[in-house]
């Protein structure tokens, strides 16, 4: 199934796949209407059972250059502010992970979108920055997501500097987690994405809840709700078992994603 909208959001999903793709070409520039209907897309993927991995891309020469610069200034301020927000809670809700697939410049609130994932692959050829700095303002949902993901030090120099940095040096500092070649990328990233596809999507969901549900928590009390979600989540699944069994029995899982 194929849905579009007329803000430049593109949704499909089929065979445990939900792939949601920012059609705005060239650049993908980022609108209030557009971040609505991006979370729109992100809850269509939380509430679909058949979804066990979603994957957020873009067309065009760049992944998003960023937020609508118009829609920061005088009366349009709030309701961008909100759609952003309302787009991090949407990103707080899925269950399934969400990989990005970056190919060409991710700036901005570009970049925050990737952030707001759970993984992301990207073209050798792809460049990320928090550029916000050089126009007077900052980046709020990255002020926030950058310093958890790659340690404040790095962050601080991203969004305080503003400069942009290659696909290799974020692999380098734990922003990307694969580069490949641009060259057949995007037949590359399909693969890269099916090996998740290929595992179980009950154990995928319950792990991403694992780290989701101790990441602001004490220590000890972060082992104590990990335990419970390994016992009381994970393993009342009928893939736990059969994982289990089918290891002891040299043979490979024949998943059921539940």
């Amino acid at each position: 199934m194929d849905d579009s909208t007329n803000t430049g959001v593109r949704y499909d999903a089929a065979e445990g796949l939900a792939r949601i793709t920012l059609d705005r070409p060239p650049l993908n520039v980022l609108t209030t209407a557009m971040m609505r209907d991006l979370a729109t897309a992100l809850r269509r993927a939380t509430e679909d059972d058949g979804v066990r991995v979603v994957r957020l891309d873009a067309t065009g020469k760049a992944f998003s250059a960023g937020v609508d610069v118009g829609e920061h200034i005088g009366d349009q301020l709030p309701a961008m502010m909100e759609s952003l927000a309302d787009l991090f809670r949407a990103f707080e809700e899925v269950p399934q992970p969400v990989v990005a697939v970056v190919q060409g410049a991710c700036l901005g609130g570009g970049l925050e979108v990737a952030l707001g994932c759970d993984l992301t692959v990207a073209s050798e050829r792809a460049t990320f920055g928090q550029p916000e700095i050089k126009l007077g303002v900052f980046a709020p949902p990255a002020s926030v997501l950058l310093p958890r993901l790659i340690g404040e030090r790095r962050a601080a120099g991203m969004l305080l500097l503003g400069e942009t940095i290659d696909a290799a040096e974020a692999k380098r500092i734990g922003l990307v987690h694969e580069v490949l070649p641009a060259e057949g990328f995007d037949a590359l990233a399909s693969a890269w994405v099916g090996k998740l596809l290929a595992l179980s999507g009950a154990a995928l969901a319950c792990a991403k809840w694992a780290i989701v549900a101790t990441r602001s928590l004490p220590l000890r009390a972060a082992h104590e709700r990990v335990h419970d979600i390994y016992r009381n989540d994970l393993m009342t699944t009928d893939d736990a078992h059969e994982g289990l069994r089918a290891f002891v029995e040299k043979r490979p899982p024949s998943w059921r994603h539940r």
